[in-house]
């Protein structure tokens, strides 16, 4: 099996993914450092214990995440769940990388370019295709053979496709969806400049008591499809293409968050 080491890592990430554009809510890129060679990859959503006991069993030289362990206004103090977690990293020498914003926005393989994909949308390209704060929003309309009534019948193939249960603030009767917002996880700050772009409907993961209001007095219609569930396709998207590059091995354990 081929190795890599970890800066060469840490190197072909950030290039991919630009983490220097991004103004973010925590560091990106490496976290954690363990060993210097590099010969097995896993990714997932966010560093879990679970996610590294499972990483471990894998015997993974380092991880991929969405969600790391360090977050602007944590108070910085290594106890309980911190201590758990980074003790097993630092006991198995395991290097944990991180990108948060940089992965949702990557126009290929990003949480928002996979959603879209996933759910079959045909993304909007070039000037007016993304909106709202570092233009992290997405816009498109239906895909090939796709036609939504109205913003149920968009809830009801989200939820076939992610295979759970969504929240679905209808907005308007009977208004047929034709343009789409999206922005993946806690995007729910995103609803007002997704309808002043001119969505029919918005999707993210989470909803807050706002929205609900505006998707009724605006009849612009709200889908809240789960935080871990919209994001569960850019890490392994970006790990799998820069494991490919490197030619490390790579597998993507997804540990189930109803969140």
């Amino acid at each position: 099996m081929h190795m890599t080491t970890r800066d060469e890592l840490l190197q072909a990430c950030d290039a991919l993914l630009q983490p220097a554009r991004f103004k973010d809510y925590g560091p990106n890129g490496l976290q954690v450092e363990g060993r210097r060679g590099v010969r097995r990859l896993v990714s997932g959503v966010t560093a879990s214990r679970a996610l590294i006991e499972a990483a471990i069993a894998e015997e993974a030289d380092a991880i991929f995440v969405h969600h790391g362990l360090f977050w602007r206004g944590h108070d910085g103090r290594v106890t309980g769940w911190m201590k758990q977690r980074l003790a097993l990293l630092l006991q198995h020498d395991i290097n944990l990388y991180a990108y948060h914003l940089p992965l949702d926005a990557h126009p290929q393989l990003g949480n928002n370019a996979q959603l879209g994909l996933h759910l079959g949308f045909a993304a909007r390209e070039g000037l007016g295709s993304r909106f709202g704060d570092q233009d992290l929003g997405w816009l498109g309309t239906p895909g090939e053979g796709q036609h939504f009534d109205d913003t149920q019948a968009l809830a009801d193939h989200v939820s076939a496709r992610l295979g759970r249960g969504v929240q679905c603030v209808p907005g308007a009767t009977g208004r047929p969806v034709r343009t789409l917002a999206w922005c993946t996880g806690g995007a729910q700050g995103l609803f007002e400049a997704a309808i002043a772009a001119g969505a029919d409907a918005f999707i993210t993961g989470e909803i807050s008591e706002p929205q609900a209001h505006y998707a009724r007095e605006l009849g612009v219609g709200f889908i809240a499809a789960g935080h871990h569930a919209t994001e569960r396709y850019g890490a392994p998207a970006v790990a799998a293409h820069v494991a490919t590059q490197l030619g490390i091995a790579h597998r993507f354990i997804d540990i189930d968050n109803p969140a």
